[in-house]
């Protein structure tokens, strides 16, 4: 099972650093990237999913919990070639993701370290590890969530139905219309590990004055990308 979790961890581990990063530089107090805006932090992100698939290529390169829900949900035989869709394997890719996302937050806590100490705002701080609404709504949240993470994983499925070899930059470009297009209300997380293993380091780590980790909102990302990710698979499944 170690050609599942290494390449997870390490690319889902990459995606948090670079993504994670991004925000920080255009956040936090002093950074050379201070107030970069939205556009910066949508293409960081985006780049830190080049990346991340990159580095996770022989484990199919889910670096997202949603993806995986996404491949079991659409019927395919095979995670990635000559891994097959089963139970165990599921439990690895889930796991390897969100040790991953935890330890690409911890790095970039550590690269920013003097940055987050010369931050006043809690919210600023919260906001490099995981997401948080504009708008608080938990309904219409979810919707947000829901539907962003559907048009991620349905569009990375329609890739395999391509006849060339697309390569990563694809998935990168759709990370970045995404953000552009859907991500102002929740700040799109679209990724369960992605917010949920940040938010446990937030938690945990000695980060000075960070203030709470808003657990209340917390669900939000977990549940609304995963009802996406499968209604994804679903449709995807369904039509090829």
């Amino acid at each position: 099972m170690t050609d599942i979790f290494i390449p997870e961890m390490l690319g889902t581990g990459m995606l948090i650093l670079l993504g994670a990063g991004v925000v920080a530089n255009v956040l936090l107090a002093k950074s050379k990237g201070l107030d970069g805006g939205w556009l910066l932090i949508n293409f960081g992100w985006g780049l830190a999913v080049f990346a991340g698939v990159f580095v996770a290529f022989s484990s199919g390169a889910h670096i997202n919990p949603a993806v995986t829900f996404g491949i079991w949900a659409s019927g395919a035989e095979e995670f990635a070639p000559d891994i097959p869709v089963n139970a165990a394997n599921f439990a690895v890719y889930i796991v390897a993701q969100m040790v991953g996302a935890f330890v690409g937050a911890v790095l970039a806590y550590l690269v920013y370290k003097k940055h987050f100490d010369e931050t006043e705002d809690a919210g600023l701080k919260l906001a490099v590890f995981s997401t948080g609404p504009a708008i608080r709504s938990y309904g219409w949240n979810l919707v947000t969530e829901v539907v962003a993470t559907f048009v991620l994983v349905f569009v990375v499925l329609s890739f395999a139905n391509w006849p060339g070899d697309l390569g990563p930059l694809p998935v990168a470009l759709l990370v970045v219309g995404i953000g552009a297009s859907l991500g102002g209300p929740t700040g799109y997380a679209i990724n369960p590990a992605r917010d949920l293993g940040p938010r446990i380091a937030h938690a945990l780590l000695p980060i000075k004055g960070k203030g709470t980790s808003d657990w209340s909102y917390a669900w939000v990302p977990v549940v609304g990308p995963i009802l996406g990710g499968i209604a994804g698979g679903l449709l995807a499944g369904a039509l090829y």
